[in-house]
């Protein structure tokens, strides 16, 4: 799917990233995050309302922040810089003497201290910001606004961070009960990410963000396999290395010799199948030499090579007859077509990003549950080319 530069919308208009509504850019990243298996587990259906999506969100970060101002918030040490009387932590010499502090009988200090403002406070209280502006509630933007007091009242100073960064990312032992609550605000700063209008501030054009938008498809294609193929038996492991069967090799080739890595990978036991799903984020179909349409062929070699390179290990059944997924979106005509290549089944598909969140998740699931049974046995219309 070609990215094309984002649009601004009139008032009342479907908000647009290229082609893709907004409000499916949105359902992708509830897709790819941690808090759509909470949703599952709590049969909440998100296909059902997604032009409620952020008013979700901020129902959950406003869960997760009031559960954690209930038990108090996780304090930590900031440094502070001041001039005082007498000496705490560190002596900045070199303030010092510049401003002659001692004259005054006093010095330039650096210590730590313990604190309420700390990057990951800062974090949720952005996140909250954000999400005032995002809710279509006013009980719920009303619901923000309060917890935004109150941290501030605690010592939060005010932040424009938006970066998920180490200092907000790593958890320890002590304080892994902060994890629910930075998943909601790392959710609400990215679905601010593709609502940005004229304005306000620029949104970066898609041609830009290819690389973000194919990892996020990626994502959540792996978030909804996962919540509702799992209890079927379904093992999905996102992003496992292959190993070619190399019988023999030069010294240095290991260095230089490209890898292989799925996208997706699916297995279950008791079906024993097993589904390799490559997800790509441009169009399936490009002008042949002598037609109009064909497969990238690219694709067809990658996904082959996925296929045959494991098929050989005598204690893996499953490899012999794995099957192969092409993934891509589509904004328009959909495909849906298979091939069985020496006992392993490919099939070459795509998704409607324009359509409806229910026709989204109900497409890919089909998707994946043709590919979980052998090509000729489940479609009889098929025959052998034999």
């Amino acid at each position: 799917m070609p990215p094309e530069t984002a649009v601004t919308p009139e008032a009342g208009e479907c908000r647009l990233i290229g082609k893709i509504p907004v409000r499916n850019i949105w359902l992708l990243m509830l897709y790819a995050s941690d808090l759509y298996r909470e949703l599952s587990r709590a049969e909440v259906s998100v296909e059902e309302t997604p032009d409620q999506i952020a008013d979700l969100i901020a129902d959950i970060l406003c869960r997760r922040v009031e559960e954690r101002l209930n038990r108090g918030i996780t304090n930590g040490y900031v440094e502070r810089s001041e001039v005082l009387s007498r000496v705490r932590g560190r002596i900045d010499l070199l303030r010092t003497e510049r401003g002659q502090l001692l004259a005054r009988a006093k010095m330039a200090c650096r210590f730590e201290e313990l604190s309420s403002d700390t990057p990951r406070n800062r974090f949720v209280l952005a996140a909250l910001l954000k999400m005032m502006t995002l809710a279509e509630s006013d009980q719920r933007r009303m619901r923000c606004r309060e917890l935004v007091q109150t941290m501030r009242r605690l010592g939060v100073s005010m932040s424009q961070q938006n970066a998920f960064d180490r200092s907000v990312e790593a958890i320890s032992l002590c304080d892994r009960q902060d994890r629910p609550m930075l998943e909601a605000a790392k959710l609400a700063h990215e679905l601010a990410l593709p609502t940005e209008s004229a304005g306000s501030r620029l949104l970066t054009s898609p041609d830009h963000e290819i690389h973000w938008l194919r990892k996020l498809y990626e994502k959540a294609i792996a978030g909804l396999c996962e919540v509702h193929l799992s209890k079927n038996g379904w093992k999905i492991l996102p992003g496992r290395m292959l190993n070619w069967k190399i019988s023999a090799q030069t010294s240095a080739i290991s260095s230089i010799f490209p890898s292989m890595k799925t996208d997706i990978f699916m297995e279950n036991q008791k079906k024993a199948r097993r589904i390799i799903i490559d997800t790509k984020f441009n169009e399936l179909l490009s002008r042949g030499w002598h037609r109009d349409e064909t497969i990238r062929n690219s694709y067809v070699y990658q996904m082959y090579s996925y296929l045959r390179s494991q098929e050989d290990f005598v204690e893996d059944s499953l490899a012999r007859t794995t099957a192969g997924v092409l993934l891509h979106p589509t904004v328009s005509k959909e495909f849906n077509e298979a091939v069985s290549i020496q006992d392993h089944d490919i099939w070459f598909a795509t998704v409607n990003l324009a359509g409806s969140a229910q026709s989204i998740r109900d497409r890919i699931l089909e998707i994946v549950n043709q590919a979980s049974c052998p090509l000729l046995s489940n479609n009889p219309v098929i025959r052998s080319s034999e």
